[in-house]
Order: structure tokens, then C-alpha cells, then sequence
């Protein structure tokens, strides 16, 4: 509320402001008064004492104390502690017993912030985003996920594997089986430590919380290997991204079969053509648009600096047709995975947060 002295400063403010030649309603905004309210205040209206109400009403049916605490007494007690009042007001009403409306119940357990997990369940679970983790070099840093081929057999599938090194998105690991299974992916997980010649400590193996993820056989082969495990949250498909962008984009090209396949070495066969094709064919927009297999093996930045002098060479010999710079054939030198706010802010060397496309 305004005092009398503050509502009379104010009225000799405007009146000196409009002597100067300013509008009375512009010095009335500067103020953050309506020029309604000025008038009032000029006539004398409202000039004397407030005539805004200054006592707090409560209704004459307003529930006491005693019955406040009453109410939270029966609805914490054994019979009703783990019941929600929509459940609570029935029952009382099929005992003869009135207490209050459930929107008032309600509105007393929330001022009493009683009103959450009043079931007798577990509370949801604060769940933080996994670590955020980078690669620099191949066999660093690892994803794998499962994802489900057609049969012949309504409701069955086949199960693929893959395994994929994240710097270089080269598929290091597949295989497909009948079903899912910690124990497949641990031998699959040994073959390729073998293959890669992977050191114990080497490598992080990030990955959903599915069951083979999270089964003894697969925690304990990594325990033994020396591989250390990364998990997603449960039910957060982001927070393991290249794998998921790996299965869209395998599964949406123009060889992937219009039918089921007709039994397991038929899906293999498939699959090999395919990682075939993708380590090896495949220009990874992600990566500088050379084959996972190229970068894989450290081949990748004497061709983007080839290509960088080729396009140098092509500027100098007509640069009339360069208005700006010519194509950035940088090399990327840092991959991330879930990364910080913070990391989020690469410089022009490194990746971009957002994983890859389907165009990837």
C-alpha cells in the first residue's frame, strides 16, 4: 500500500514533470502509476486513508484447528496411513463417518506435505546422468547394444550384437543369436579383446541397463578383462546414443530385407554384408566422411589433409570462384559421450555433442 506522504510526493512529482512539458500519462508510466489512479489521488478520492480491507478474513465454516489435527489423525492412522483420500472418503462414508471432502483432505495433507508416497511402494529413485566420458584414439572407449530381427515366427526374433568403438565408429564386435543372453555377450566380449588386443584397464564398455548388460556372467567377464562398465539410466535411450544411431542407420538402408528372415545363418549372412559395408564403404559424415575402418586404424587424418591441399590447390588456380574459405577438412579429435554442460562447448577440432544422424 501507498502512504498518504508517498501518494502526495508523487502527485507533485507529475505535477512538475508535466510543468516541464512532459506527458502526463509517459511520466504517469515512468512512476508505474495508471493515469486513473492520478486522478483518484487529484480528487481526493482515496487521498486520505486506504480503502483497501487490512484484516485477513476467514469464513465462519473454515475447519478449526482441532479438527485439522483430527483429520490428519485419522487419515495417518494404521487403516488409512497407506491410502490416498479418494480411497479414504468411501470407506469412512461405508462407517458413518463424515470427516471433510477429499479437495479438502487433500489440500490438508499437501500443507502438511503428507500427500506424496502415501502407498506402501518404494519411492522413485533420483537417477544423475552418467559420467561423461571422451575418446582420443581407438579402443578407448566402447558402446554395445541389442536390437531385434524378424523370423519367420510371429513374436520371435533374432537377436543382433554390436559392439562399436565410439572415436572411430568402426563395429568391432557382432554377432547374432536366438536369444538374448549375458553369457553370449561375454564370449563375444572376449574375442574382441583378443582381436583388439586390449589391455586390462584400456577400454570403458558403456551400455542400457538390460538384463545381458547387467547379468553376473557379462560383470564378471569384465571384471576379469579389465574392461570398465558405463550404464544408462534406466529407461533414457539418450544417454546411450551411438548405438541407438547405429541400429537406425542400419536398419534404414535399402538392402534391409522387406520380410523376415528365413532362419539364424540367413540374418548372419545379412549382418556381415552390412558391417562389410559399413566399416569398410561407408563415409561417416561424423568423422570427415572417411570409413570407420580408415580412422580405426589412424589412416584417416593423411586423407583429410590430402583433401584439404586439393581443395587449396583448386582455390589458387581459380579463386574467383572462393568467396569464403574452402571446405573444412578438419580432423576430430575428441569424441564425447553424455557429456557436461561445460563440454558442451567444443572448439572447431572437436565434435559436436549431438551423435550422429541417420545420414551418418
Amino acid at each position: 500500500m501507498t502512504s498518504l506522504q508517498q501518494r502526495q510526493t508523487l502527485i507533485d512529482s507529475i505535477a512538475e514533470a508535466t510543468a516541464a512539458g512532459a506527458r502526463q500519462d509517459q511520466a504517469c508510466a515512468v512512476l508505474g502509476l495508471s493515469p486513473r489512479t492520478l486522478q483518484r489521488w487529484q480528487a481526493g478520492e482515496t487521498l486520505g486513508e486506504d480503502q483497501r480491507p487490512q484484516r485477513q478474513y476467514t469464513p465462519p465454516h473454515a475447519l478449526t484447528e482441532a479438527e485439522r489435527a483430527h483429520i490428519l489423525t485419522v487419515v495417518n492412522s494404521a487403516a488409512f496411513a497407506d491410502l490416498p483420500p479418494s480411497q479414504i472418503v468411501p470407506r469412512l462414508a461405508d462407517q458413518g463417518i463424515y470427516l471433510a471432502s477429499e479437495s479438502t483432505i487433500y489440500r490438508l495433507l499437501k500443507a502438511a506435505q503428507q500427500l506424496k508416497h502415501r502407498r506402501s511402494e518404494r519411492p522413485s529413485q533420483p537417477r544423475t546422468k552418467p559420467k561423461a566420458l571422451s575418446a582420443t584414439a581407438p579402443n578407448q572407449l566402447y558402446s554395445w547394444d541389442i536390437t531385434y530381427l524378424p523370423t519367420a515366427i510371429k513374436g520371435q526374433f533374432y537377436y543382433l550384437y554390436l559392439f562399436l568403438d565410439i572415436f572411430s565408429r568402426k563395429i568391432v564386435g557382432w554377432q547374432v543369436f536366438e536369444e538374448e543372453s549375458s553369457q553370449y555377450a561375454s564370449e563375444l566380449l572376449r574375442d574382441i579383446v583378443l582381436r583388439e588386443g586390449l589391455q586390462p584397464g584400456q577400454v570403458i564398455l558403456h551400455s542400457d541397463n538390460g538384463s545381458p548388460m547387467k547379468g553376473a556372467t557379462m560383470l564378471a567377464t569384465l571384471q576379469l578383462l579389465g574392461v570398465m562398465p558405463s550404464l544408462s539410466r534406466p529407461a533414457v535411450s539418450n544417454d546411450n546414443p551411438y548405438s541407438e544411431s547405429l541400429f537406425k542407420t542400419l536398419k534404414f538402408r535399402p538392402q534391409y530385407p522387406l520380410k523376415s528372415f528365413a532362419d539364424l545363418a540367413a540374418a548372419r549372412q545379412w549382418v556381415a554384408d552390412l558391417v562389410q559395408w559399413y566399416n569398410h564403404e561407408h563415409r561417416h559424415s561424423a568423422i570427415g566422411f572417411v570409413t570407420p575402418a580408415q580412422r580405426h586404424a589412424g589412416l584417416d587424418e593423411a586423407l583429410l589433409n590430402q583433401r584439404d591441399a586439393l581443395y587449396e590447390h583448386a582455390r589458387s588456380q581459380n579463386p574467383r570462384r572462393w568467396s569464403q574459405n574452402t571446405r573444412n577438412w578438419n580432423r576430430i579429435h575428441t569424441v564425447h559421450l553424455n557429456p557436461d554442460h561445460i563440454e558442451t562447448q567444443n572448439n572447431s577440432s572437436q565434435e559436436a555433442v549431438n551423435p550422429d544422424k541417420i545420414a551418418a
